[in-house]
């Protein structure tokens, strides 16, 4: 038995397309079976009749087309992002040194976080920059984090890979074959590890002190969970330099970062460090625009002065990806300056303050690699002193 569809009950423009089906409805029943199909458009009726009585094709080719008045009433959305001011604008990486460090990463299969989170130092940090110091950050563990921070661009997974187990030799191969003066060794947060990578990290620096005695080794590291075995466990590898971020002031932990790391705990590892090393060049990083206020931002700087926190670097946060947390503010150079001075007033060895510094920064790394040499030439254990 067929039955039809009367197509005079669709009362706006349809397009109806038929088909033939069999189905099962106790006995085969052939439907003949109209379709709705309704094209829609994010384009107003307005806006429509506009288009319609403007310039065509013809015009165009014949060059008789009115002046054009603007962008057709286009306003800013609210919550666009922010347009990027001239101060943060750099050139494209190139240059030798680069393009070798870039390959030999490859052939390896090593990550360095200069890439994966997209720095805008890559091209002077690699290439020596003005003070000839050639520098490389390495991620070690691999190249899936376990946490999710809200403004990193580093992929994240769950469960990740394990680690590499020829890693720490591979890194310290590469790194011996680089001429580079000073070397970050970073990572993913891996909380699926028991220490969280730790030992690993710990290798890694034994690895390339054993091949390169005189390279300067800074390790960038995670908060480990708040597990301070693990950060001893780092900090008696022999590296030269302990940094850890707290990434923002304290009352923006919990949007900026993942909730397994928080400010209370990141402070607890840089103290740690310094309780069992003294000596030890202690370092942080702070990420600026995001919404804090000037006295949340010195707040911050005495806190990690009270723990006696060495080098600190403050830098513009750059929003990676759409899916990331917008900039709120872009930070004037002026007000980098200012707490720069702030910095030194304080007591930091070193502040490295500016839009485009990021926690590896190379003029820093230029700087502590100055203050190690002279301290290890003066065979001397007291305490680092502001310059």
């Amino acid at each position: 038995m067929a039955a039809t569809v009367n197509k005079n009950i669709f009362s706006k423009k349809w397009t109806l397309r038929y088909f033939s089906q069999t189905i099962d409805l106790g006995k085969a029943v052939t439907l003949g079976v109209g379709l709705k199909e309704r094209h829609y458009s994010s384009i107003s009726k307005d806006k429509k009749e506009r288009l319609a009585d403007g310039p065509g094709l013809e015009d165009f080719l014949s060059g008789d087309v009115p002046q054009y008045d603007g962008k057709d009433g286009i306003k800013k959305i609210k919550g666009e992002r922010l347009r990027l001011p001239e101060w943060l604008k750099t050139e494209i990486p190139v240059g030798k040194n680069y393009s070798t460090l870039k390959k030999s990463l490859r052939s390896l299969n090593l990550h360095t976080v200069c890439e994966e989170a997209k720095c805008p130092n890559i091209g002077e940090c690699w290439g020596g920059g003005e003070h000839k110091t050639a520098t490389a950050t390495i991620m070690v563990l691999g190249d899936q984090c376990t946490r999710g921070c809200r403004f990193c661009s580093v992929k994240t997974a769950r469960n990740p890979p394990p680690p590499d187990p020829m890693e720490p030799i591979n890194t310290a191969t590469a790194i011996a074959d680089w001429n580079l003066d000073y070397v970050v060794l970073t990572s993913v947060d891996r909380d699926d590890l028991p220490d969280g990578g730790a030992s690993h990290f710990a290798q890694t620096v034994k690895e390339i002190k054993s091949r390169c005695p005189h390279m300067l080794v800074e390790c960038l590291t995670p908060d480990f969970r708040g597990d301070l075995t693990a950060v001893s466990v780092v900090s008696d590898s022999g590296l030269d330099v302990y940094a850890h971020n707290v990434e923002t002031v304290e009352s923006l932990q919990w949007l900026v970062r993942d909730p397994r790391a928080n400010y209370q705990q990141s402070l607890s590892v840089l103290s740690h460090v310094k309780k069992i090393h003294p000596n030890m060049v202690t370092k942080t990083s702070i990420m600026l625009g995001l919404g804090e206020t000037d006295a949340e931002v010195i707040k911050t700087l005495e806190d990690l002065r009270g723990i006696d926190v060495d080098c600190l670097t403050l830098g513009q946060y750059m929003q990676p990806t759409k899916r990331h947390l917008k900039v709120k503010e872009y930070i004037h150079p002026d007000k980098f300056n200012y707490f720069k001075e702030v910095g030194d007033k304080l007591g930091f060895a070193y502040t490295a303050s500016g839009p485009l510094v990021r926690s590896s920064y190379k003029a820093g790394e230029f700087f502590l690699k100055n203050l190690l040499d002279k301290r290890k030439a003066a065979h001397t254990t007291s305490p680092l002193k502001s310059v």
